[in-house]
């Protein structure tokens, strides 16, 4: 028999309705460490779930992702809980994560330890505290109107401060509503801008019931108020995230109404007796300033008013007379240097100079015309050495002697070759010239 072959299309097709066919894999619970996790903003989360044993592919949508409380990070062991199906495509099997909590840990107690830590790294806890206002004179009240905080805040406020107007903001403070009810009061206090101090509180219950004052947008409207906010969430032991983001943390909603106001009786007294501080410190400055006053009108200077000036009378004779004695030293001073400065005159009077100079020049003139005739004199020699050297080389000397030269138009003849016969020439003597013709033209006879 032909045996038939699938085609993997076909074979994965069966393995996905096994897959989508078993109760089993419906549903399955499943714990494991996430494994290449790499966070997709507003997308599908890809990561795998491993043992030391195994591991399997895992795929959370994007809404189930947006649901979880918390941010898985690599390495985090968790409980999930999804249907186990085959990817066609990749022929691989995975599973399709619908919940996710850490293992060991809450989910709401891990989210708020992340929540914690990141609005701690921007510094909404360590930023500066608005200060409460001494005497307010409205206040703000973000609560249930049906529990037990608001009447612990109207009694205390009525009791200590009942000048002060309490105004109820109706607010939920547990359920999945409660935080954008809590953020919209506060953003509605904060548009009236109408209240010195608002108060936001509820009483103790689990973190469930209080994880609405733990959400970040809560602690972010809180942290943007302007106006000082006293946080009273729970009992004493529980610290939410809006008491660390308020201005002032009360353990209780009444303390928390004791930080608002103060005692009107005490503040009272308080007045009273500053009132008698200042009326005996006005009786005492009065006292004072009455007994200074007859001082002065006691006071020589009004009684006899010429001894006001006697001490300035002697201290003017007195610098008159130091400037005097200034005015003759200085005298003096400049009367010998004068004389010094008249001495050294005459001993540099122009008159000697003068005839220093008148001196200077004599011997200076008596030294130029000597040295102007030992310098014609020297010239006189030079010239006639002179005379005597083109004495001798004279030609007329030469010529003296019996020489001649001979010229043809006026051009001295030096070789008889620039000379024909029956030319015209001038023979030069000392004592005369001799026109003469050429005959014959005998060249040198040689040695």
């Amino acid at each position: 028999m032909e045996q038939q072959y699938l085609t993997v299309t076909a074979l994965t097709k069966y393995l996905k309705r096994k897959f989508d066919a078993d109760p089993y894999l419906e549903r399955v619970y499943l714990t494991g460490e996430i494994s290449n996790f790499r966070l997709r903003p507003n997308a599908h989360q890809y990561f795998s779930l491993k043992d030391d044993g195994a591991k399997i592919s895992a795929i959370m949508f994007k809404s189930a992702f947006q649901k979880l409380k918390f941010q898985p990070k690599e390495g985090m062991k968790v409980l999930v809980v999804g249907r186990v199906s085959l990817y066609e495509n990749g022929g691989s099997y995975q599973i399709y994560v619908e919940h996710m909590e850490p293992d060991g840990v809450g989910a709401l107690y891990q989210a708020l330890a992340e929540l914690r830590e990141k609005l701690g790294k921007e510094g909404l806890f360590e930023g500066p505290k608005k200060i409460l206002p001494r005497y307010p004179k409205r206040i703000a009240v973000v609560t249930s109107p049906s529990g037990a905080v608001i009447r612990d805040i109207i009694t205390t406020v009525k009791r200590r401060y009942p000048i002060a107007q309490l105004v109820l903001f109706p607010t939920l403070v547990q359920g999945d509503q409660a935080a954008d009810d809590i953020v919209r009061n506060i953003q509605r206090i904060e548009e009236l801008g109408t209240f010195d101090t608002m108060i936001i509180g509820r009483g103790g219950g689990s973190i469930e019931d209080l994880w609405p004052f733990n959400e970040e947008r809560v602690a972010r409207a809180i942290y943007q108020a302007q106006t000082p906010i006293i946080s009273s969430v729970g009992h004493e032991t529980d610290v939410t995230i809006a008491d660390m983001v308020a201005d002032v943390r009360a353990a209780t909603p009444t303390a928390a109404a004791e930080l608002a106001v103060p005692v009107l009786n005490e503040e009272l007294l308080k007045i009273r007796d500053r009132q008698t501080r200042l009326e005996q410190s006005f009786l005492y400055q009065l006292k004072q300033k009455s007994d200074r006053y007859q001082r002065l009108k006691n006071s020589y200077v009004f009684k006899q008013p010429d001894r006001l000036y006697e001490g300035q009378t002697i201290k003017l004779d007195r610098i008159t007379q130091r400037l005097i004695q200034s005015m003759e030293t200085i005298y003096h001073q400049k009367q010998r240097t004068a004389q010094e400065i008249i001495g050294q005159f005459r001993q540099q009077s122009p008159q000697s100079q003068i005839r220093e100079g008148q001196q200077q020049l004599r011997f200076l003139n008596e030294s130029l015309n000597n040295r102007m005739e030992q310098y014609m004199k020297d010239k006189q020699k030079q010239f006639v050495s002179a005379v005597q050297q083109l004495d001798l080389l004279s030609p007329l000397k030469i010529m003296g002697r019996g020489y001649s030269y001979t010229t043809k138009e006026q051009q001295v003849i030096k070789s008889v070759n620039e000379l024909q016969p029956k030319e015209k020439i001038q023979i030069h003597y000392v004592d005369g010239v001799v026109d003469t013709v050429v005959e014959q033209i005998l060249p040198a006879e040689e040695e």
